[in-house]
């Protein structure tokens, strides 16, 4: 059952790179985060993206919410540039990114 379908877990933030000594605490930071992906073809265990040597910012191309929902619309089968309406008729892109097609095909950059 898990090939078809996907897993995800991840939020929408990471945490700083380095402990607030002020507050003893990691605060929100959204430059990094982590995800992990499962099911639906995706290719075990890769590390898709690298960050810099304090995990404070991408070194290689970053991927987006947008990207993540072009990923999943492509596993269910629905084109993610597709163009729907809305309850007004007009015209609306369904998804702006790329889906992040290293999961499934193993090359990671």
């Amino acid at each position: 059952m898990l090939e078809d379908t996907m897993v995800m877990m991840l939020g929408e933030f990471g945490r700083t790179p380095k402990v607030d000594n002020k507050n003893a605490g990691r605060d929100h930071w959204a430059s990094c985060f982590c995800g992990l992906f499962a099911g639906a073809g995706v290719q075990p265990g890769q590390v898709i993206g690298k960050s810099d040597k304090s995990g404070g910012y991408p070194i290689t191309p970053p991927y987006s919410p947008d990207d993540i929902g072009a990923t999943v619309y492509s596993v269910m089968g629905i084109d993610p540039h597709a163009e729907v309406r809305d309850r007004l008729n007009r015209p609306v892109q369904l998804n702006r990114g790329r889906v992040i097609t290293p999961l499934f095909d193993g090359k990671a950059e």
